[in-house]
């Protein structure tokens, strides 16, 4: 082994010894609780194969508007915490597709009906 790889190896515990003792490292509820929270971008993706008449249009926005809100939250307390930030943007990514899923459906169901409607008078 060369003495520049132990010198990395060396440095690189260093760095790991020092990130689990940070104030955002996994001894805090800074880490655990973005682990926890990547469980809604999980579901939601998981939600995504399932038909849109399934999808809750109030629960999606009242998840957007919690994700937008922690979104700020997380950039803006010391130390600021990327992954929570990382999480919630993308929960925020996840309910916006479930919302538009939804939008579509709702609108190809009413031109739907409306052509059955029209078909049904002539």
């Amino acid at each position: 082994m060369s003495a520049n790889a132990a010198k990395t190896g060396t440095s690189m515990v260093h760095k790991l010894k020092a990130w689990i003792s940070s104030p955002t490292g996994p001894k805090t509820t800074h880490f655990w609780g973005p682990v926890a929270n990547w469980g809604f971008v999980i579901a939601g993706i998981a939600d995504s194969s399932k038909p849109a008449e399934m999808i809750s249009p109030n629960m999606t926005a009242a998840m957007c508007v919690y994700s937008l809100l922690f979104m700020r939250f997380a950039w803006m307390i010391e130390p600021r915490n990327y992954i929570l930030f990382a999480c919630h943007a993308s929960n925020e990514a996840v309910q916006m597709n479930q919302m538009r899923r939804y939008i579509e459906f709702t609108q190809s169901s009413n031109s739907s009906s409306s052509d059955t409607k029209a078909e049904k008078s002539q």
